[in-house]
Parts: C-alpha cells; structure tokens; sequence
C-alpha cells in the first residue's frame, strides 16, 4: 500500500510563494507523479504532473510559467514550487501517482491509483 503525504501548503498574499513537497511511502514504481486542486464548489482539476522516467513536467496553461514541478527519485518525494501567486490558485492541492502501466493522460485523475490527503493553499489579495 502505497501512501502520499503531502505538505507546505498555507496562507499567502498575492504575489507570494510557496512550496509543496509530496512523500511516497511504501515501494512501488509509478510512471506519472501529478498535482490537483480543487477550490470550494469547483472540480478537481489538473495542475502538473511529472514523468517519473524521464523528468518531463506538464503544466496546467494558467499555471505555466508560474509553477515548476520537480522530483526526487532517491527520496520518493515530489515538490511543486508556486511562483506569482494569485488568489484564483487559492485551493486544496492533492498529490497523486498514477501505475507504472498507466495510460499516458496525465491531466486526467482516472490516471492515478493513489492520492493523498490534500494540503490547503490560500492566497489572499
């Protein structure tokens, strides 16, 4: 059983930063490691996600060149360092990792097994 705990999440002003950090206990291979949010009363939607073969990070487009996804293989541990942030960002974000033989829709939740509990990231203005 795979578990994800995610932190760093809190209250920031508009413009501020934050970084979010996501430890996967347990032993299993993954091939994406994401991150949602979900605002009150919205869908959890897609925010990026991360190869875990080969690095390559994919972003949601109101989130591309604010926030970078990293990981650390050694250490079974995602980051999300959020850039420029707006209070629309405000939202619970979830850490989640999909199957080693997942499909390749990263964007979509169906694509990951396990979640964690969600860390909340407040922005005020």
């Amino acid at each position: 059983q795979v578990q994800l705990v995610e932190s760093g999440g809190g209250l920031v002003q508009a413009g501020g930063s934050l970084r979010l950090s996501c430890v996967a206990s347990g032993r299993s291979y993954t091939r994406y490691m994401g991150w949602f949010r979900q605002a009150p009363g919205k869908e959890r939607e897609f925010v990026s996600a991360i190869s875990w073969i080969d690095g390559n990070g994919y972003y949601l487009d109101s989130v591309r060149g604010r926030f970078t996804i990293s990981r650390d293989n050694a250490k079974n541990t995602v980051y999300l360092q959020m850039n420029s942030l707006k209070p629309e960002d405000t939202a619970v974000y979830y850490c989640a990792k999909s199957g080693v033989w997942s499909g390749t829709s990263y964007w979509r939740s169906i694509t990951y097994d396990s979640w964690g509990q969600g860390t909340q990231v407040t922005v005020s203005s």
